[in-house]
């Protein structure tokens, strides 16, 4: 080494890593399994493009996210960096090269607001698919303009159990948009897809262990990195639910709004689905309003929706704190007609009189409810509890009158 040269330490990349660091494409989207070595590879590719002369922005979802790129890259440039050729600024999470605009950065981005104030030559979006989806189409995009950029777009099929973290308003648009770079023929995208099992620097047993806790499903996606839509053995289908699907209903003989509570404002969301009923026995699935807070916001959801559709009733499941279910939602409008029910059965068995009436083409969607259906289709019994799915099946459950559980009713207004 002369007076004037400095080692890069940079990882050596295995096989699917070089596929997409050496894409000479200007959109790339990688779909890999968990712990398969994309935030690694992206480190690299991001090291290379900036000693190239490249301006990169790394984004991603969390700082422990950030944190792991950033440690490989400060590694990789440490002895430049250390000789002053490079200046690092730590709470900037930058890498510049004094006087030019040469420069990386990495920071946390959900959504079009936190990506905001820069520009770049080569934008990384990793974990994308936690992202709403205006960080690029809102803000991504015009950051390319100046030099004609790249963008890796780099995600994780999400299963149910993951998904409450995400900003997307779609869970599927990264999916959607990997179909379409898979579709493109010009060359300008290119998709590339790998599995947690083609690292070969993670421990094979301890891959297998790992995957002994997770559903055959979540195993498909967080580590096969397949995007599944619908589960074999699915209570619901999309293509029933497709086939089925309406813009507008007929009068309704009785409309019910469904609650799955939740009893915190940091758990899983709380399920507020609105369902109606005609003369001839077919359902209309009306609003979705689940939504994550504290038991005073899911009450006031459900009961904005009682008064917005002329609700006969709240339906809530009391198995979780009924009491407290019954206060919260008096709490806000004393004259709503409320009936609790408990759970005295399991969910697929509560669950498949209302995916019979939907067999039976009786179940509409009015719309699309894209959180909802996604529950619907890839939700197998014995997985964890749906919350949208539960108030939905709870809400069809009472309008079509297949119940069979243990009722604790409490009556109030003047719709019941």
């Amino acid at each position: 080494m002369t007076e004037n040269e400095y080692t890069v330490h940079l990882p050596r990349p295995h096989e699917k890593q070089r596929e997409f660091i050496n894409s000479t494409a200007k959109r790339k989207i990688i779909k890999a399994g968990r712990r398969g070595g994309k935030t690694v590879g992206s480190s690299i590719l991001a090291v290379q493009k900036f000693l190239a002369g490249r301006r990169i922005l790394y984004g991603a979802p969390t700082t422990e996210q950030v944190d792991r790129f950033w440690t490989t890259v400060c590694t990789a440039l440490a002895e430049p960096i250390a000789h002053k050729v490079f200046k690092k600024n730590e709470t900037e999470h930058l890498i510049e090269l004094p006087g030019t605009e040469n420069r990386i950065r990495a920071k946390t981005c959900w959504n079009s607001s936190t990506l905001r104030g820069d520009y770049a030559d080569v934008l990384i979006l990793d974990e994308f698919q936690s992202m709403d989806e205006d960080a690029w189409g809102l803000v991504g995009v015009p950051m390319l303009l100046d030099n004609n950029g790249d963008a890796i777009f780099i995600y994780t099929p999400p299963s149910l159990h993951n998904r409450g973290v995400s900003k997307a308003r779609d869970p599927r648009h990264a999916s959607k948009m990997f179909l379409r770079a898979q579709a493109d023929k010009t060359g300008r995208w290119q998709s590339i897809h790998f599995t947690s099992h083609d690292n070969p620097n993670i421990s094979v047993e301890a891959l297998e262990d790992i995957t002994k806790d997770m559903t055959a499903l979540a195993y498909r996606q967080e580590i096969l990195a397949e995007d599944v839509d619908e589960a074999p053995g699915a209570l619901f289908t999309r293509a029933n639910i497709e086939a089925n699907r309406v813009s507008s209903f007929p009068e309704l003989v009785k409309v019910v709004v469904g609650v799955d509570p939740s009893a915190t404002s940091t758990g899983d969301e709380a399920g507020v689905v609105v369902d109606g009923i005609d003369a001839a026995g077919h359902t209309y699935t009306l609003e979705d309003a689940s939504i994550q807070g504290s038991p005073l916001e899911w009450a006031s959801a459900a009961v904005a929706c009682y008064h917005k559709h002329y609700a006969n009733l709240i339906v809530a499941e009391a198995n979780n704190g009924g009491e407290m279910v019954e206060m919260v939602i008096r709490q806000v409008d004393p004259s709503v007609a409320v009936k609790l029910v408990h759970a005295s059965r399991g969910k697929a068995t509560r669950a498949e009189p209302i995916s019979a009436h939907y067999q039976h083409n009786k179940g509409h969607h009015v719309g699309t409810f894209i959180l909802l259906e996604d529950e619907l289709c890839q939700w197998l019994p014995g997985d964890a509890s749906p919350n949208r799915l539960d108030a939905h099946v709870w809400a069809c459950t009472e309008l079509t009158g297949g119940v069979g559980e243990t009722k604790i009713y409490v009556f109030g207004g003047n719709n019941a």
